[in-house]
């Protein structure tokens, strides 16, 4: 890798760690040991069917940035974006005519949010598109969803303690029943992702787990 593309890439984290996106709220990192993959999650756009989503992605940076463009690719069911597939943006690797070497990933992740509430087709979105029912539904499992993956859950371990918080407040409210509701409805989105995006079964296996625990603590304290 040139000290070119490291001082870029390590320039633009600095920034964004001073600057964070906060409208709506975006978390980002490299990966400690390739600074050409960039993972992010962007929490939902208010007043959207996205509201109360975490939505995580990586960016693949060519060894040729900033003069060529970054593929984006989404990895949380979203009802937008196909998982696990490159999106064909005009600020990604589908189109270096109109890629600007002055962009950053702060660009890159705010044009990304902008189309995501849109509805025009692209090479990459959910086709056929769907409701927006199904896109709230996809918001309320996304984080669900992502803390079983173990390398989402090593780059952003404040999520992960969000989720249980979460989840201790949700059995709290609607009592152990609701794991199983959960356990239903995380099925639901595995069987709708893309093939190959994350390995499902593993992820549903744990979480699981996970939510037995939380069933018995939940018995123990409150029953």
């Amino acid at each position: 890798m040139s000290k070119t593309i490291n001082r870029r890439l390590t320039r633009e984290l600095k920034s964004i760690i001073q600057n964070p996106l906060t409208n709506p709220r975006v978390y980002t990192t490299p990966l400690e040991h390739n600074i050409l993959e960039w993972h992010y999650v962007i929490e939902g756009s208010r007043d959207t069917p996205y509201e109360g989503g975490f939505y995580w992605g990586k960016l693949i940076f060519p060894k040729e940035y900033p003069l060529k463009p970054p593929s984006v690719i989404m990895l949380t069911p979203n009802g937008r974006f196909r998982t696990g597939k490159k999106l064909c943006l005009s600020m990604s690797d589908f189109h270096p005519e109109s890629w600007n070497p002055m962009w950053s990933v702060s660009t890159i992740i705010t044009g990304l949010i902008s189309f995501m509430v849109e509805t025009a087709p692209t090479l990459g979105s959910v086709d056929p598109p769907t409701s927006e029912a199904q896109k709230k539904n996809y918001a309320q499992l996304s984080l669900d969803f992502n803390v079983r993956d173990p390398k989402f859950s090593n780059l952003f371990p404040e999520l992960v303690d969000l989720q249980k918080k979460n989840m201790e407040e949700r059995i709290k409210t609607m009592g152990p029943g609701s794991i199983a509701k959960t356990n239903e409805e995380l099925e639901k989105m595995a069987n709708g992702a893309s093939e190959g995006a994350i390995d499902i079964h593993v992820l549903l296996t744990g979480f699981a787990g996970i939510l037995a625990v939380l069933s018995i603590i939940f018995a123990v304290l409150y029953i």
